[in-house]
């Protein structure tokens, strides 16, 4: 919607000026999805109320074909420097249930990076429409300089020299344009490369996830590479989400986590799904693979690991793995199902032990 539609809005009936004029600061407000602060309000204020005005015009030509009026336009335009944000909920206001409160931190993780990524694309797309713009009127004044020069209209060494300090101007000011352009340009690389790490990575433990590591044995198959693929189990751990609650079990999977990443430092290390972890294991022998799951499920075995809310101990935690190593002539699938027979035979022979192919 433009400036001139949101102004339409309320100009019908005098009467109602005031309640429609707060009614249109709002619907831009949302629009826009701005903040409703004093600030914003101020800014979309001075445009609806001199919608024929510089500031207005502006903003116009900034929205125009439904594009969304960024907080960072706003600065450059004069308004104000604080992020727009939604506003915080009153104290006065009735909490919400605890369900409501809590958010995933994965999802708050990805919810930002999100925001910040739109932020810096919509950043950018501001700076090119400028560019754009700048060039366009350019371009129009040196097509009809041109026109008169080919009509021999006389132009004088005066209007040159206006005309070569104008160009110079505008050279200067692109430039200056295009060095911020590949400055958003940069900054957003980095946040789509932030984005993509964290496509890659559990939420809970932090460790790569089954995405990541499926593609680390994609590059393992194609470079023919020395590897292992250990799949390893938590024994019982359904007992522990029913006894103590999924919290305490979140816990405990992220404690093994870390514990698998420190045993197996240099090698891939991945939650694989609910309480199964796969760790891809390069340029190790059969023995020596072997030798480095048994170190991990050892010192897991000898941790004691309590409720942090009660001190009640958890009592020994284990896990039952299997270790295959890779076949010139493996696929994934092949690979997988070899190492999920032997876990499959370490759970069936009584659970807390590991077999290799060896």
């Amino acid at each position: 919607m433009s400036v001139g539609d949101y102004a339409e809005l309320g100009g019908r009936n005098m009467t109602r000026a005031t309640d429609d004029l707060y009614r249109r600061i709002g619907r831009f407000l949302d629009d826009h999805r701005l903040s409703p602060d004093p600030a914003h309000y101020a800014f979309v204020h001075a445009i609806m109320t001199d919608p024929d005005g510089s500031l207005a015009r502006a903003v116009a030509a900034l929205i125009d074909g439904g594009v969304r009026l960024h907080r960072d336009d706003i600065c450059r335009l004069g308004g104000p420097q604080n992020a727009s944000r939604p506003a915080a909920p009153s104290p006065s206001r009735k909490p919400r249930s605890r369900s409501q409160l809590i958010v995933p931190p994965a999802e708050v993780q990805t919810d930002a990076l999100a925001e910040q990524t739109q932020d810096q694309v919509e950043t950018f797309a501001a700076i090119i429409r400028g560019i754009q713009a700048d060039t366009s009127a350019f371009g129009v004044d040196l097509a009809r300089n041109a026109e008169e020069l080919r009509h021999g209209d006389a132009i004088g060494l005066s209007t040159l020299a206006t005309l070569t300090g104008e160009m110079l101007k505008r050279i200067d000011a692109t430039e200056a344009r295009l060095q911020e352009a590949t400055a958003e340009a940069e900054t957003l690389r980095e946040k789509l490369a932030e984005a993509r790490a964290l496509a890659r990575r559990d939420p809970l433990t932090g460790l790569a996830n089954r995405l990541a590591f499926n593609e680390a044995l994609v590059q393992c198959f194609q470079n023919a590479s020395s590897c292992h693929l250990a799949l390893c189990d938590i024994d019982r751990f359904k007992r522990i989400n029913d006894e103590h609650g999924h919290g305490v079990g979140d816990r405990v999977l992220l404690a093994i986590g870390n514990i698998l990443a420190k045993e197996c430092h240099g090698h891939l290390v991945s939650r694989h799904g609910g309480e199964e972890f796969a760790i891809l294991i390069s340029g190790l022998s059969d023995q020596e693979a072997f030798a480095l799951v048994e170190r991990a499920r050892d010192t897991l075995r000898e941790r004691q690991m309590r409720v942090r809310e009660t001190g009640e101990a958890l009592g020994p935690i284990t896990f039952s793995a299997g270790i295959t190593a890779f076949r010139p002539d493996d696929t994934q699938e092949t690979l997988f199902a070899r190492a999920d027979a032997l876990l499959y035979r370490a759970k069936n022979e009584g659970r807390d032990r590991a077999f290799g192919d060896a």
